[in-house]
């Protein structure tokens, strides 16, 4: 699949509002090197069927206490479980970061056999030298509630290297996500306590063992049947891979989401965060495309380019484009060359 095709949807979708565009060009050295000398670890939560491992064995909790080794993971209400979701965002989300230069890491190979207790994926996210690593999961709330949110861990963390880690940059880079899936068009979780976006939780082990910034998200409800629809479908997965890598993106170049002006500051600059400030207002926009602006054009044609490796690491050719999955990747884009602030 050629990028030109995909610049040719995206100049039918944004009729009138951005200028026709050239086509773009598939080797572009500055798009190619965007995230070089960065290293992304990715976990996608939980395992494959095909392994022997007993779950319920006692690991590190990381607060003094221990917990059980692994668990199975939700399953959606129409059956679908999370690993497999979890698993399909993480190579899309994959493709996406490589296409710009980033190296990735993986905390699971597959998703059939065994991918690691939650200390053992803990500790290879530190060894691995990572800028950032990245816990994705679906929630299992009540089925009348929705939405996606980020675990934050409460501070302060027993081991000072993950305190670090988690009460600086850690939260930076999760407000970061919180503020990509508000501006992709997706609503913070209604449920479980969840303030802004964010839940504070001392009983989850990742925060509390990972020594390098860390995200842990929770991309939706699948008991719930609106959620659910968009996690199991390939199109939805693409609009979930395409909201963290821009919020991952935006962490990594130190630039704000783009389409967050009109937000308090949510993806606060690389220092200590102010815990006692409230919490920026996280209404979820309506999916619209962009104003045009006179790097309209530009950014087309960088958008085109960031949903190749997406929508070929999905199987998917032009057909797969939406209004809306266009807008996405026309905020990642815009992310992307956005001035430093």
């Amino acid at each position: 699949m050629k990028p030109t095709i995909i610049t040719a949807a995206i100049t039918l979708v944004f009729a009138g509002l951005v200028p026709a565009v050239a086509a773009a060009d598939p080797a572009d050295p500055e798009l190619a090197t965007k995230l070089s000398g960065q290293t992304v670890f990715l976990d996608p939560g939980h395992q494959g069927p095909n392994h022997s491992e007993n779950l319920s064995r006692q690991v590190d909790d990381g607060r003094g206490g221990t917990k059980d080794c692994q668990t199975t993971g939700m399953t959606t209400v129409n059956g679908v479980p999370e690993h497999t979701i979890t698993w399909n965002v993480a190579q899309l989300v994959k493709a996406s970061l490589e296409s710009l230069g980033a190296q990735v890491v993986l905390s699971r190979q597959d998703d059939s056999g065994w991918g690691g207790c939650v200390d053992e994926r803990a500790r290879a996210a530190g060894d691995s030298g990572a800028t950032v690593a990245v816990s994705i999961h679906a929630d299992s709330g009540p089925a009348s509630e929705r939405g996606f949110h980020l675990i934050v861990p409460q501070l302060p963390i027993p081991d000072a290297a993950a305190d670090r880690a988690q009460s600086g940059e850690g939260r930076a880079v999760s407000q970061s996500v919180r503020d990509a899936y508000v501006q992709a068009g997706f609503s913070p979780a209604t449920y479980a306590g969840v303030r802004e976006g964010l839940q504070t939780r001392s009983d989850v082990a990742g925060p509390a063992l990972t020594t390098v910034p860390l995200v842990f998200l929770e991309m939706g409800n699948g008991a719930n049947a609106e959620d659910a629809a968009v996690l199991e479908s390939a199109g939805g997965q693409l609009e979930h891979a395409i909201a963290l890598t821009t919020g991952i993106v935006g962490y990594l170049l130190d630039t704000p989401v783009t389409g967050t002006d009109d937000l308090p500051a949510g993806a606060p600059a690389r220092t200590e965060p102010d815990t006692t400030a409230p919490a920026p207002k996280t209404t979820a926009p309506k999916r619209a495309a962009p104003e045009a602006s006179d790097s309209g054009t530009d950014l087309a044609e960088r958008a085109a380019e960031l949903l190749v490796p997406l929508l070929g690491a999905l199987g998917k050719d032009q057909e797969a484009l939406t209004s809306e999955l266009v807008n996405l990747a026309y905020t990642l884009a815009a992310t992307l060359f956005a001035p430093a602030r």
